[in-house]
């Protein structure tokens, strides 16, 4: 393990985390992060308030409790129906509560929320009060560097400063600026160019803080080269595509002193999940989507996909189809294992 520094080390949940993704980070996702890591922190989507308050509660905040540790984001700028809707998630057992500052879409701006509040960092700060005055568990702020034409030496520091006096201290920083008009969503997360050095300059000059680095990280490797310098790495697309990075979390970055996860056993530990979950009425499709980029680069990784992709959409599909999928990928194993032993000759 590498020698974190002692804050990071007090927040060690924080020390590695999976980023709140619209329409990926579902419970059924989350179900399936678990059995790949026990440490890293997993977020929801990110949830209005208005949907926390007036919505179908059990389908948009209920969770397994194989979760946890799982933070509940939530979007809004009403400080009072933020602390409320941070109560309920509180009450529903979440061990975090997280205020988005930093999504671009323009459904999120037209709500006033998301990473058009890097303009109004006092109101951001309101807000965070009236969240931490309303729980007891961790209240965080996720945010960019700042948006548009900003300054993010000047925004950044605002933000943080301003937050941090009304109780905040730690803040997820994705290194990017966003562009609120003219970028999409995808591009807001590509085409703005990362800054980590600032990241790591208010880890500097904001000791007393945990500060966690988000954007662009590709992979465990990059995460430890981030934690020499911040307090912890927030994952995103890496590792939805490729999630057999986490097998390696607990041992490489938590320091646990046990054997990476071995794929097959991953996936026969996540399908008690799935079958309680079928038995509810879900889709099998539903989950396996979240499954797709487990074997990536390994043999039988396309049968895999492929499998999983057209035979979970059909009616009653059930766990036959992954076993047959998981069939697949041991035998392309087998056979590459073969291969690979065989002599010069054989081949």
């Amino acid at each position: 393990m590498l020698k974190y520094n002692e804050k990071s080390l007090k927040n060690q949940h924080h020390l590695l985390s999976i980023a709140p993704m619209m329409d990926w980070t579902d419970r059924h996702f989350r179900a399936f992060h678990r059995v790949l890591s026990r440490r890293a922190l997993l977020y929801t989507e990110m949830v209005t308030t208005g949907a926390v308050l007036h919505g179908d509660r059990a389908r948009l905040l209920g969770y397994d409790p194989v979760e946890h540790p799982v933070a509940l984001q939530l979007g809004g700028s009403d400080p009072r129906d933020l602390a409320a809707s941070a109560k309920i998630g509180e009450d529903l057992g979440y061990d975090e509560i997280n205020l988005n500052v930093g999504c671009p879409s323009d459904r999120v701006q037209s709500g006033r929320f998301g990473a058009c509040l890097m303009r109004e960092p006092e109101l951001v700060a309101e807000c965070m009060a009236a969240i931490i005055d309303a729980v007891k568990i961790p209240s965080t702020v996720k945010c960019r560097i700042g948006v548009d034409d900003q300054d993010p030496e000047e925004s950044l520091f605002r933000l943080v400063d301003l937050s941090a006096k009304a109780g905040v201290s730690l803040f997820v920083v994705h290194a990017r600026k966003a562009w609120l008009q003219g970028l999409s969503p995808k591009e807001n997360r590509d085409i703005p160019p990362l800054d980590y050095p600032l990241v790591y300059r208010l880890k500097r000059e904001r000791p007393d803080l945990t500060i966690v680095i988000n954007g662009g990280v590709p992979s465990l490797d990059a995460a430890e080269e981030h934690l020499g310098h911040v307090d912890g790495v927030m994952l995103g697309r890496a590792a939805y595509h490729e999630p057999a990075l986490l097998a390696q979390a607990d041992r490489r970055v938590f320091g646990e002193a046990v054997e990476d996860v071995d794929l097959f056993e991953a996936v026969e530990r996540y399908k008690p999940y799935v079958a309680a979950r079928l038995a509810e009425g879900w889709h099998l499709s539903g989950m396996t989507r979240h499954m797709l980029g487990l074997f990536h680069g390994r043999p039988g990784a396309r049968a895999w996909r492929r499998i999983l992709t057209v035979e979970s959409v059909k009616s009653g599909a059930g766990l036959e189809v992954i076993d047959a999928a998981l069939a697949a990928v041991a035998g392309a194993k087998q056979g590459h294992d073969r291969a690979a032993f065989a002599s010069p000759e054989m081949v």
